[in-house]
């Protein structure tokens, strides 16, 4: 019978790039960057890592369709190393390849790194009318505030929401983004904002304005894992962080297709988080987590995943984000980084970044964006639209939380 992984698996060390437009970078930059802050606070030489896995989504014609490019850039010594994409959520794939091989006893130190220069793709971002040739070959008649503005508006019909109230409370997420990012010098968008600003800048995609967006940045994060028998030995005074589950659920055409889905939630993410929570053994997501990394790739989408990771009740995520539950001062604060908001989506980094900053809280080193008694943190991930996407969740803990 499956066991899962919950506290098979320690992360000995991590390292994050600085997000944003990085001309002055190329991938292998970014790369040596995340790397070298990783070999650095797991405190191994290089050589001892046995295996990696390389998550890169867009980039192909930078790094190509192997983990050639990972193991040139870093000088691995010959080992084996993968390369894997799964949307927007490679990044946390990349981490559940090498902490399932850690776990299956298959390695003892294993590196997982995703990499992403976005801007380099021709990716263009917003205005939507010039999406970039990534995007024209791919649902060349959608786009991506297209899909989540109609997420909105399910999400006010089915519950009576008004627009101006809903277009109010995602304008607090966007401002607490930004207020968060200001205090992390890693994120992309560090300027404050006002629930004036949010309310009063271009329409992108009704109710979605500017300010309900996530940006186009570029970015590396990654992790070195172990053992926490190897991790005690290695560091026995360094406080021992473990993973609690990892679970990943992929849309099979249901939602897309006629049936009952109300399109005013994430499918994927109920279901990864169900699973999540049972293999960590969490049973009051907001009573036994203690803070949230989200794929917010839109306000909207911060507020609807509120609700479908159990934080909020349903149709009670507007009141809960309005009266501040999830600030950095509320009693369960997401996206204390700045999020995918203000860092941008480089989307083989993502999910990595967000197991940084949840790794980060549990040390004590966030700075000035510190939280108190962290214990457990989750990591949401998501790749799509709503009607058909993968959601990844991760829990990551104190070992023995």
């Amino acid at each position: 019978m499956a066991t899962g992984i919950r506290d098979k698996v320690a992360i000995l060390g991590m390292g994050c790039t600085r997000f944003g437009e990085r001309w002055d970078a190329g991938p292998e930059d970014l790369m040596l960057e995340a790397f070298n802050e990783a070999v650095a606070d797991a405190g191994i030489d290089y050589k001892q890592i046995e295996a990696a896995w390389f998550g890169v989504c867009l980039e192909e014609n930078n790094v190509g369709k192997t983990a050639g490019p990972l193991a040139q850039a870093l000088r691995l010594p010959r080992i084996a190393a993968t390369r894997v994409e799964n949307a927007c959520a490679t990044g946390t794939e990349a981490l559940r390849g090498a902490a399932y091989a850690v776990a299956a006893g298959a390695y003892d130190i294993v590196l997982a790194l995703g990499v992403e220069k976005l801007k380099d793709t021709g990716y263009g971002g917003l205005p939507v009318r010039t999406r970039g040739v990534a995007n024209d070959l791919w649902l060349p008649n959608s786009t991506a505030p297209g899909a989540f503005a109609q997420l909105a508006s399910a999400y006010a019909a089915k519950y009576g929401v008004s627009i101006a109230d809903l277009r109010r409370a995602m304008a607090h997420i966007s401002v607490k983004s930004h207020a968060n990012a200001a205090l992390n010098p890693k994120a992309h968008l560090r300027n404050k904002i006002t629930e004036e600003d949010v309310l009063k800048a271009m329409m992108i995609a009704a109710p979605l304005g500017l300010y309900d967006c996530s940006g186009v940045s570029d970015g590396a994060a990654c992790a070195i894992l172990t053992t926490p028998e190897i991790a005690r030995a290695l560091r026995p005074d360094a406080e021992l962080v473990t993973i609690k589950a990892l679970e990943i659920s992929v849309s099979n055409g249901e939602e897309a297709s006629f049936s009952n889905w109300d399109g005013a939630h994430i499918a994927t993410a109920r279901t990864a988080a169900a699973k999540a929570y049972a293999a960590a053994g969490i049973t009051e997501p907001r009573r036994e987590v203690q803070m949230a990394e989200v794929h917010d790739c839109f306000s909207i989408t911060e507020a609807v995943l509120m609700e479908d990771l159990g934080f909020s009740a349903p149709g009670r995520a507007v009141h809960d984000v309005l009266d501040g539950v999830f600030d950095l001062d509320g009693a369960l604060p997401v996206v204390p980084d700045g999020g995918l908001k203000c860092f941008g989506h480089p989307i083989g980094a993502s999910g990595l970044r967000m197991v940084y900053e949840v790794y980060q809280q549990i040390h004590g080193r966030a700075g000035d964006r510190q939280l108190k008694n962290v214990d457990r943190g989750l990591t949401q991930n998501l790749g799509g639209h709503p009607h058909q996407n993968v959601s990844a969740v991760s829990i990551i803990g104190r070992a023995g939380a």
